[in-house]
């Protein structure tokens, strides 16, 4: 079988798929990309260059359109360049959110596409206006999100069946669209990833070893900023720092924008909230490691006594789950979609993703109909109850969990 996957990163979230298929000789597997770094054994990547305008006219509006467009058009030209090769595949896989998959079916007809829908845009009760700090509203939302809600719809029209992770992410879509989009996990593989008491770590910084017997919080994010709380964590650091004096806090992640906006001022969040909080800071407790090798990100988890997530209702974060196979005790923000995941105090604890670390009291808006406990004190109870961490987290936990979003 040949099959094509396309995705302007590589992997992304075909990763286990791709490997799958790949290891087994009899398929030919093509990943059309624009990520120049990294292998896979059995792959045959593909890297295309968009066109770019050096000077765009286009209205603000427009601009994540043109360029997805732009992808769009890149993506069919290189499938065009593989199909005069004689290479055709029998299955095509992509992501729409980038414009990539939009004209796929006009080179390859016959080739069933199924297309990966993440994300549907609203003004309300999504990560819009979530946040008044650094998600306002604004009057032009509405205007702005149709548009970029443009390319969900224009690539709904041009596949076969879509698939989205998560029940939450699904209900975003128009019910026209849901008909036609199945709620499939891209898997986690909780073979590789799992608890193992003889984890240990040495951080670069003094040479420190850490290990399971040792008070660990860890945090993980692609990238250090507002929409996976990175602000929220940071503040409650201090609070934190001062009623476990033993504990080391682990937090992986880069200083880039994945989602929203930079910070007004300039700089990186991180900059941000360490002049912020900086000076409240045992430094030599706190350990940015940045974006680090999986191996090493794993070793992290492993030795987590306590993980914190935070994260706007937005999509769901492939670390949460990965977290959660690693045995990880979890103390989650009450947010969309991690509610479908996480059930309180079964396989993880909920906390308000707005409260205020410094008195213990939750404050901002209500996560829910019954008000989950203050992040701060459910922190130190799960120190006062090493053993939850197995309890609560753990492969049976996420197994369970993962099946329910068809993960095997």
């Amino acid at each position: 079988m040949t099959v094509f996957f396309i995705h302007q990163n590589f992997p992304a979230q075909y990763l286990h798929l791709v490997c799958r298929l790949a290891a087994n000789r009899k398929n030919k597997v093509f990943f059309i990309t624009q990520a120049e770094h990294s292998e896979i054994p059995g792959v045959k990547k593909v890297v295309y260059k968009p066109a770019v305008q050096p000077v765009s006219t286009c209205h603000a509006y427009t601009a994540a359109f043109d360029a997805a467009v732009r992808n769009g058009d890149a993506v069919a030209h290189t499938c065009r360049q593989l199909r005069n090769r004689h290479i055709v595949p029998d299955v095509v896989l992509g992501h729409c959110g980038w414009g990539e998959t939009l004209f796929v079916k006009d080179v390859f007809p016959d080739a069933p596409l199924l297309t990966y829908f993440e994300f549907f845009y609203h003004c309300h009760g999504a990560d819009v206006g979530f946040d008044p700090e650094f998600s306002p509203q604004s009057e032009g939302d509405g205007a702005r999100l149709k548009i970029r809600n443009a390319i969900n719809r224009l690539s709904f029209a041009a596949t076969d069946w879509g698939h989205t992770p998560t029940r939450w992410q699904r209900s975003l879509f128009p019910v026209d669209m849901q008909s036609r989009i199945s709620l499939l996990h891209e898997w986690v593989d909780t073979r590789t990833i799992k608890p193992d008491a003889n984890a240990w770590l040495k951080l670069a910084r003094g040479n420190e070893v850490l290990s399971g017997r040792d008070e660990v919080i860890t945090y993980v994010a692609r990238n250090l900023e507002p929409y996976r709380g990175f602000h929220i964590l940071m503040r409650a650091l201090p609070e934190i720092l001062r009623r476990r004096p033993q504990a080391h806090v682990i937090i992986v992640g880069g200083s880039g924008i994945s989602y929203g906006d930079p910070p007004c001022f300039g700089g990186t969040y991180r900059q941000m909230l360490l002049a912020e909080v900086g000076d409240q800071l045992d430094k030599e407790r706190v350990h940015f490691v940045g974006q680090v090798p999986y191996h090493f990100y794993l070793n992290i988890l492993q030795i987590s006594s306590l993980h914190i997530h935070l994260t706007y209702p937005f999509v769901l974060s492939w670390s949460f789950l990965e977290a959660m196979a690693a045995g990880c005790l979890m103390v989650a923000s009450a947010t969309a979609p991690v509610k479908e995941v996480i059930r309180d105090r079964e396989n993880g604890l909920l906390v308000d993703f707005f409260f205020d670390w410094r008195d213990l009291r939750p404050c901002g808006r209500s996560a829910g109909p019954s008000r989950p406990y203050a992040g701060a004190s459910r922190c130190r109870a799960c120190y006062r109850r090493r053993k939850l961490r197995y309890a609560l987290g753990g492969t049976a936990a996420v197994g369970e969990t993962a099946q329910g979003h068809g993960q095997t």
